[in-house]
């Protein structure tokens, strides 16, 4: 095997954001383009890029983004979320089986916990990280397929997760939020996820900006009569608050 041949595949490959297959085969005419093509599969392995149609991305610049992407959704009303969260830890309880959901203001929680003994599994990889840092925690991440829209986990391995745990507190984030459409998500299978865990738990803290209510995404997960606790971070008007008492959700606006 040509080691020095498959050194300079590597360099092209990692030096921008997608490789095609064509562009190799012109800077390397000596080599067929089967050859090339084992090059992509063996650098796939290597975790450098990523296999797609016509050639290659590289990781690098995949993860760059995703991680940019992740950022900036983080600053996005991080006043709104902070406030969510002081709103939300006091019904963290230790000893208890807790489950955090994906997603930026569920994230606002890591550094109000108190580094007690706590299981907490979770289907975002940014908390597990955040959460690890906590010295008595117990750190589940439930297994899936990775959503690079939002850096989360959801699928057949994740709902299995689920049905094989028991759940005392589950603290969720929905992408939207209406009276007609109820409790919503972008993504079917995140949005099974979410329903399985609804089901699952015993106390089911719905955390969620005024910004997504009154909008409503594809699949609902969820109505008001599911949940126990609806968390935001403004007045969401007469009709949803008569909504909740009827329903018997604790409504609370974070920060009154």
């Amino acid at each position: 095997m040509d080691r020095t041949r498959r050194d300079k595949v590597r360099e092209i490959l990692i030096s921008k954001p997608f490789t095609a297959l064509s562009e190799l085969e012109e800077k390397f005419p000596e080599v067929s383009s089967m050859t090339l093509r084992r090059d992509i599969e063996y650098f796939e392995e290597k975790g450098d890029v990523i296999k797609v149609r016509g050639g290659a991305r590289a990781m690098h610049f995949i993860t760059l983004t995703l991680e940019d992407t992740y950022y900036k959704r983080s600053l996005e009303a991080s006043h709104d979320k902070e406030r969510i969260a002081s709103a939300a830890i006091r019904y963290i309880e230790t000893g208890r089986s807790i489950f955090f959901d994906s997603g930026t203001t569920v994230m606002q929680l890591v550094p109000k916990l108190p580094d007690e003994k706590l299981t907490i599994s979770t289907s975002d990889p940014n908390i597990a990280l955040a959460l690890v840092k906590k010295e008595h925690a117990v750190v589940n991440v439930i297994g899936g397929s990775l959503n690079r829209s939002n850096l989360s986990l959801s699928g057949q391995m994740a709902l299995q997760f689920v049905e094989s745990t028991n759940i005392d507190i589950a603290f969720l984030s929905p992408s939207g939020f209406s009276l007609e459409c109820g409790f919503t998500s972008g993504n079917y299978n995140e949005s099974l996820l979410k329903k399985a865990i609804v089901e699952k738990a015993r106390l089911v803290v719905m955390l969620l900006t005024s910004s997504k209510i009154r909008k409503a995404m594809p699949h609902t997960f969820a109505k008001l009569s599911d949940i126990h606790v609806f968390i935001t971070d403004a007045d969401p008007g007469e009709e949803i608050k008569k909504a909740c008492e009827e329903a018997g959700v604790e409504l609370i606006v974070a920060g009154q």
